[in-house]
């Protein structure tokens, strides 16, 4: 099992090779939360995750012979890049292999940093499969995601960090996948301080290391798609299970809407992108998921690697869902002045259009009459609400499009 010397050994060969990432305090998720919350921006390191610390520390402690013979992994996308980026540092060739459903972000950015990207299999399993059959046909050494003590004692500076940034710490929350990040940390921080809670997060899609503990060793969940694709691990790690049951209190699991929520507060109020897996310690606090209440607590954004398509449509729906933005159909006369009553309506009440289609042949329409569909941006439920209310004081047929 790893232990707090390893993590102080890792600390000190991957020095200044990891960015030293700070742990800011937030007012706003404070107040929302409850807890006197610090945010630990991992998605601010050089390949936009906490992966590459594990990484840098496994490829330093290769041999000469390893390092000229090359490395191979497998990845969803984050520790793909701590790989490439670490392994063209030191001159040292490697292969990835990444499932196809990979964000392109990942895919691409993979490549940039000088790796032989190979695209396989519709998930972290079936890539692993692949790379292990690599590593065998061609005597190279395969780089494990999480389940790998050097990897895991690197994860584990980030608890080291956090002791120093914030040394009167009573919590600290942190995304599971594998395990490597929470076994690491939560080694460092128990071993120094046994009475620092810590919290673990998986998403419920797929929650392999609350299953494992269940059954005492880890199992093999069916598989399934989330946003939080950086932590979408089917089996947790054999080393790593050990670690959890013995230092951390307790792990909670959040949903899709959830995850997706925490990411637009982040954007929005604390200004940082976080991807799917990095934003789950936030969603689970802000959903209450947690037994913290009242703790000066510490949550590791873990990754910001979303790809920004995706989080168009995230913020599109979190704008939605807070009415925000809001979509109406109207039916109303096909006679003249007709839309511009409509118009005017929604002038006084402040609103601004987006986008407006007027339809005289679908949506049921009869002879004589129109559909206006409108999509308006308001300040919020309360506004919407106002702007609805008076479209039907004036008479107007409203149908709310959701």
């Amino acid at each position: 099992m790893v232990t707090l010397a390893d993590i102080e050994s890792a600390r000190k060969t991957i020095g200044n090779s990891v960015f030293l990432s700070p742990c800011a305090y937030s007012e706003t998720f404070s107040r929302l939360t409850g807890n006197r919350i610090y945010f630990k921006f991992e998605n601010l390191q050089m390949t936009g995750s906490f992966k590459e610390r594990g990484a840098a520390n496994k490829l330093l402690s290769l041999t000469c012979e390893e390092r000229a013979r090359g490395v191979v992994t497998a990845s969803a996308g984050n520790h793909a890049q701590g790989v490439a980026y670490h392994a063209a540092r030191l001159g040292i060739h490697a292969k990835i292999c990444m499932p196809v459903s990979t964000p392109l972000i990942k895919v691409s950015s993979t490549r940039d940093y000088g790796a032989e990207v190979i695209l396989t299999g519709g998930n972290f399993d079936e890539a692993r499969e692949e790379a292990e059959r690599i590593r065998e046909a061609e005597g190279l050494t395969f780089v494990h995601p999480f389940d790998d003590d050097a990897v895991i004692a690197g994860q584990g500076t980030i608890g080291l960090e956090l002791l120093e940034q914030q040394p009167d710490l009573e919590a600290v929350v942190v995304p599971i996948g594998g395990g490597g990040l929470i076994g690491g940390i939560a080694c460092a921080l128990k071993e120094k301080n046994r009475a620092i809670r810590i919290v673990g997060v998986e998403t419920a899609r797929l929650p392999s290391m609350k299953a494992a503990i269940a059954a005492g060793a880890p199992v093999t969940l069916p598989p399934a798609d989330t946003i939080g694709d950086g932590i979408a691990v089917r089996r947790c790690g054999d080393r790593t299970l050990p670690l959890v049951r013995k230092y951390v209190d307790e792990i909670v699991t959040v949903d899709e809407e959830e995850i997706a929520n925490a990411i637009l507060l982040l954007l929005e109020r604390e200004k940082t992108v976080a991807e799917g897996a990095g934003a789950v310690g936030a969603a689970a606090l802000l959903n209450r998921h947690t037994s913290l209440q009242g703790l000066r607590t510490a949550v590791v954004i873990s990754g910001g690697n979303i790809d920004v398509n995706f989080l168009s449509r995230i913020i599109e729906r979190g704008l939605v869902k807070d009415g925000r933005l809001l979509r109406l159909r109207l039916r109303v006369p096909d006679q003249p002045a007709a839309l511009a009553r409509i118009l005017g309506v929604i002038a006084d009440r402040r609103a601004n259009i987006m986008t407006i289609v007027h339809d005289r042949s679908h949506y049921g329409v009869s002879l004589g009459e129109s559909a206006v569909e409108l999509t308006l941006e308001t300040r919020g439920r309360e506004h919407a609400n106002e702007i609805i209310a008076a479209l039907h004081q004036a008479g107007h047929r409203i149908e709310h499009v959701s």
